[in-house]
C-alpha cells in the first residue's frame, strides 16, 4: 500500500480490507474521518465482498473479522450504509461479513433501540 497516496480508489480500499494489517487499519481509519471519502470506502467494500464471493475458497473468518473491525471502527454516519452493504446479497461471503458486523454491535451503538 502506498501511504503517500492522497486519493483512495475502490481498488486500494478493497486491497486494504483484504490485508487489514495495522498500516491498512490506520489508513482506513483516516479515510473514515473524512466524510468526502465515504463513497470510495463503500465502493471498495463492495469490491472486496465481490472479490471474496468470486474466489474459489471462501475465507469466512477473514470476512467476519473485517465486518467486526469495520463495525467497531466506523463512525455513526457510516453504520447504516455498512448494514446496507452487509445485507446486499445472500452469498455466503456477504453473510460472513454480516455476521462479523452484527457481532461488533456498531449499528446498535449508532442507532440504539427506542425504549417503548
Amino acid at each position: 500500500m502506498n501511504s503517500n497516496s492522497t486519493t483512495a480508489t475502490r481498488e486500494t480500499v478493497a486491497d486494504a480490507l483484504n490485508g487489514l494489517s495495522g498500516d491498512h487499519q490506520s489508513w482506513l481509519c483516516l479515510m473514515m474521518e473524512n466524510p468526502v471519502s465515504d463513497d470510495a470506502l463503500l465502493n471498495g467494500l463492495h469490491l472486496y465482498l465481490d472479490r471474496a464471493s468470486a474466489a474459489p475458497f471462501l475465507n469466512s473468518l477473514k470476512l467476519q473479522k473485517c465486518g467486526d473491525w469495520l463495525g467497531n471502527a466506523a463512525p455513526a454516519r457510516l453504520q447504516i450504509r455498512l448494514m446496507e452493504a452487509a445485507k446486499s446479497s445472500q452469498h455466503p461471503a456477504y453473510a460472513a461479513f454480516r455476521d462479523g458486523y452484527l457481532r461488533s454491535g456498531g449499528f446498535e451503538r449508532a442507532y440504539p433501540k427506542a425504549p417503548v
